[in-house]
């Protein structure tokens, strides 16, 4: 090597080193994860054969998982920690997914598979998803549960899980079904089979150690502490929110092939993924009854004209009937104070100074089937209403699925589904949904690192040509 190359390759060297001594420094210890999602369709093929004309079956979300995309699900609250030294990374999160299939005359069903709690591990280059699994044997009928079972193993491509960000995103990681997940699968598929690629954000905060301590952060309402010693029978609310998600279908159509469209969340309203939070509750409450306003505003928008705005959430309870109105704009129907859907909420009353209504199901009013356009007929059942309310400051509302921040790039769960085999089969050749090759961008706040080691690399390209190959990822 030519004694200047030689020299200006050093001098970058040594750039590159004092860019990763403060760095490694500033993340000696492992961080933690709190919040966060996981983007997982399971098998595309096996969702439609499970919905098909073969096993006409279906299923349904447990654990506050939610929906996204053509046929992803998405797990919430990620927890954890993260070393960005050595790029250790372990996340779990909540939520599942429960098949049935195949009902029998009897009214049970020979396919019953529920997967749940998610959780991904990386370390030393490669991953693994577990989960919790719950099946039913195709033979047998026997039914087994099983915690955390290695149920995939994750390609990470060569992808370098160093860093030092404030969030781990990894998209669309190719999976392979392990020996024990085959096994846990009810035998539905063979060992090596490709599943639907996982994709993940996960927030990461910063080591206790080196955290600042705050005495505001004791208390979740500090402006409200005043009015922590009232007693519970003062009717004045002093919190509340309503967790409503208006339907699953319709956020799947909205997301979908069809409208290929999205919503925002403004003035408050909050994403559980499953449902949407309206918080900052005002009212009052007294014998039973409940009258409520609430903040935040959801907007669906997407093709073929679809421009739907629900703000200005409230919500009454009388006589153990409940009202969910809201101030709808669209461009077939538009007013204030609509009532979109009745549920019931019968024996409200106060508990540690709050009132809850857990999932009571809500059924479409004729003027929510106007502001619907007309796409569901009055009496339709409509997502079910979850609301809290507080007396006191010292009541603590429900929390709402944590999805974390909004990820660097967004995760794509949902493989274009071009299997040709409704079925799963033994012979299952293993080729993905949409048979291509993922990417795999890694969002670790390194762009410094990136720009010195991108530079020693050109100088030294000639003689390091066959090595970038090895970082493609395989298409299993």
């Amino acid at each position: 090597m030519p004694t200047r190359l030689r020299a200006l390759v050093t001098v970058l060297c040594a750039a590159l080193l004092g860019a990763l001594v403060p760095a490694t420094t500033a993340h000696a210890e492992s961080r933690t994860v709190q919040g966060g999602r996981l983007d997982w369709g399971i098998k595309t093929s096996f969702q439609r054969y499970v919905t098909g004309p073969v096993a006409q079956g279906s299923y349904a979300l447990t654990g506050g998982a939610a929906t996204v995309g053509g046929s992803g699900f998405r797990f919430h609250s990620a927890t954890g920690t993260y070393d960005g030294d050595t790029g250790a990374f372990r996340a779990a999160f909540s939520g599942g997914v429960h098949f049935v299939g195949h009902r029998t005359d009897s009214g049970a069903h020979q396919l019953d598979l529920t997967l749940s709690n998610p959780t991904v591990s990386v370390s030393g280059g490669s991953g693994t998803l577990y989960v919790d699994i719950t099946s039913k044997a195709k033979d047998t009928g026997a039914v087994t549960t099983s915690r955390q079972v290695p149920f995939a193993s994750l390609s990470l491509g060569g992808v370098d899980m160093r860093g030092g960000g404030t969030s781990v995103v990894l998209d669309n990681l190719p999976a392979t079904l392990t020996a024990q997940g085959a096994t846990s699968f009810a035998g539905y598929y063979t060992a090596g089979t490709a599943l639907d690629p996982v994709s993940l954000s996960a927030d990461v905060r910063q080591a206790r150690s080196t955290a600042t301590k705050s005495p505001a952060t004791k208390s979740p309402r500090p402006t409200k502490s005043e009015k922590a010693g009232k007693a519970a029978n003062n009717t004045a609310l002093v919190d509340g929110a309503v967790d409503w998600g208006v339907r699953r279908t319709f956020r799947e159509y909205v997301t979908g092939e069809i409208a290929r469209g999205s919503w925002t969340l403004t003035s408050g309203a909050l994403d559980g993924g499953a449902v949407f939070r309206f918080p900052g509750g005002q009212g009052t409450f007294e014998h039973g009854d409940l009258t409520a306003a609430f903040r935040g505003t959801v907007r669906f928008t997407g093709r073929h004209g679809l421009d739907l705005r629900i703000a200005g959430v409230r919500v009454t309870v009388e006589d153990g009937k409940g009202t969910l109105y809201a101030d709808i704009t669209s461009s077939e129907h538009s007013g204030r104070k609509v009532p979109l859907v009745t549920f019931t909420a019968r024996n409200l009353e106060a508990k540690n100074g709050l009132v809850t209504v857990t999932e009571a199901p809500a059924k479409l009013t004729a003027r929510g089937a106007q502001a619907f356009g007309g796409m569901y007929p009055a009496g339709t059942a409509m997502d079910p209403v979850s609301l809290a309310v507080a007396l006191t400051g010292t009541a603590a509302l429900p929390a709402l699925p944590d999805l974390g921040s909004a990820p660097t790039t967004t995760p794509t769960a949902s493989p274009s589904p071009s299997d040709a085999s409704p079925e799963p089969v033994a012979q299952d050749t293993g080729t993905d949904d949409d048979g291509t090759s993922p990417v795999l961008p890694l969002s670790l706040a390194a762009g410094t690192l990136l720009v010195l080691a991108g530079a020693a690399a050109l100088l030294v390209r000639r003689r390091r040509a066959g090595k970038d190959a090895a970082d493609t990822p395989q298409d299993h």
